[in-house]
């Protein structure tokens, strides 16, 4: 007992150690945000002599295991959490949101049944139901919280399926897809490089989707998807329509579109990564206008609802599809009667409790924080593009929707190409990055290269915005002196 006892108290000293060493480093790398290039700035190379090391036979003290990590990394972190990063359109982590997710590793549940984890299950069963009211969809959809868009569009998707044969008296969970009737996916010819790949992981084939015309603004053309539906009108259809396209974050219209589906039987799903937040704010709930007649919806909550990676969520109409898709029951497993099991609802088994973030982050911001903060966003994205856009040597592309937007930079020498117009924006990126004030990252549209802005963090401000544009101004300055 006395060998129990002592063993136990070394084991919380370490644990200890551990969690304060965790703790100073976060306050000190927090503390610096502003101070702190955005962009990573140590090379490949760098990090792999800094991180590479021999692994010893023995162990080490879990306080210089922690503080050794953080000296490794160094150079090879983006400042994500501050709010002069603009890339890939990525949030940060509202402070809530971040104590949540530290609790989650200590708390260490599997979210997977509520018997092995019953206040995780609850708590995501509250959050589902507070996101769903938050995003305007149904009531009575069902919902899974995932690692991403990626995962949501497979658990959307895999419901899809599952309820497009189960009309035709095709059970693909016992049967598969060998001989199964054929599926017609119809998909923006803007989609997200995800959808292909949940398309892909589902057996549906990517050969099988069938690309929309889009007009100018990027959304679909109704007139386009009901020809292409009545080109194979007995056949079953899965539709995937846009909430933020990628790029303009433009959105389909969806009371032209999705009438048009219904008359066809056709499933429509909707990817809305980062625009599905759109349905939050009093402002911009107007392009979100029809979605709630869709069939299943996907977002991030690691986008605007500013949660900490992984952390995704998606939602399905039809319950009874959504589960059928996914259940499965074992003896071994305890299973109940009255709460929710989450493994009924996601691909995952052994998962991370990842409600506790979003519910933590919903109660921090409320109705009013989060349409605070899409509404904040959008106005810091317009101020960016619309003010890049308008300098010497700047073109603006796509003035912001909603969050996201587009500029070029022209190369300055006489008679510059197509080409080099895109060699030179890619150039004018990089030595933004280079600054360390700032970090974007490239795209292409319509044939050009582009700077794409995202604005998702909570923390970004007026001041930020301002010190942006000075160096981005620096930036065109000092490269056309060059030139």
């Amino acid at each position: 007992m006395h060998e129990t006892r002592h063993r136990h108290g070394i084991g919380n000293d370490l644990l200890k150690t551990a969690l304060e060493a965790a703790y100073s480093i976060s306050r000190c790398y927090v503390d610096n945000l502003d101070r702190t290039p955005v962009g990573a700035t140590a090379s490949l190379e760098q990090l792999r002599r800094q991180l590479a090391k021999p692994l010893g036979d023995e162990g080490l003290p879990p306080g210089q295991v922690i503080a050794e990590l953080s000296n490794d990394v160094e150079g090879g972190l983006h400042t994500c959490a501050g709010g002069r990063f603009f890339g890939w359109v990525r949030g940060g982590a509202v402070p809530a949101s971040l104590g949540a997710d530290w609790l989650t590793s200590v708390w260490d549940q599997n979210a997977a049944l509520y018997s092995v984890g019953p206040s995780a299950a609850v708590v995501e069963e509250v959050a589902g139901a507070w996101l769903k009211e938050l995003l305007g969809l149904p009531a009575s959809a069902s919902f899974a919280f995932v690692t991403g868009t990626q995962m949501a569009h497979l658990t959307c998707l895999a419901a899809a399926r599952h309820e497009l044969l189960a009309r035709r008296g095709w059970d693909v969970e016992q049967l598969g897809l060998y001989g199964a009737p054929r599926i017609r996916i119809l998909a923006s010819n803007q989609r997200h490089g995800t959808v292909e790949r949940a398309v892909r992981l589902l057996g549906l084939g990517r050969g099988h989707i069938t690309d929309l015309s889009t007009d100018s603004t990027g959304q679909v053309i109704p007139e386009a998807l009901e020809s292409e539906l009545r080109f194979d009108p007995s056949g079953p259809a899965l539709i995937i329509l846009q909430a933020g396209d990628i790029n303009t974050g433009a959105f389909d219209r969806f009371t032209d579109v999705i009438p048009i589906a219904r008359r066809f039987d056709a499933w429509v799903h909707i990817d809305g990564a980062f625009g599905l937040w759109a349905g939050a704010s009093p402002r911009f709930r107007h392009l979100m206008n029809g979605a709630d007649s869709a069939d299943s919806w996907v977002t991030d909550g690691h986008k605007w609802l500013n949660v900490p990676f992984d952390s995704g969520y998606a939602f399905v109409a039809a319950a009874g599809a959504h589960r059928a898709s996914l259940s499965l029951r074992a003896a071994y497993l305890t299973h109940s009667s009255d709460a929710r099991d989450e493994m009924e609802w996601n691909p995952e088994w052994s998962r991370r409790a990842r409600g506790f973030a979003t519910y933590a982050a919903l109660r921090e911001l409320g109705r009013c924080g989060v349409a605070n903060l899409v509404e904040r966003c959008c106005g810091h994205a317009y101020a960016l593009v619309t003010r890049i856009g308008s300098q010497p040597g700047a073109e603006l592309l796509c003035e912001p929707i909603i969050n996201q937007g587009l500029v070029r930079f022209l190369d300055p020498h006489t008679g510059a190409s197509e080409s080099d117009h895109d060699r030179y924006t890619d150039r004018v990126i990089a030595a933004i990055a280079a600054t360390g004030e700032a970090f974007f990252t490239g795209t292409a549209w319509h044939g050009k290269r582009a700077m794409r802005v995202s604005v998702c963090n909570w923390q970004t401000s007026d001041q930020d915005v301002e010190r942006v544009l000075r160096a981005v101004s620096a930036v065109l300055t000092q490269l056309n002196m060059k030139d």
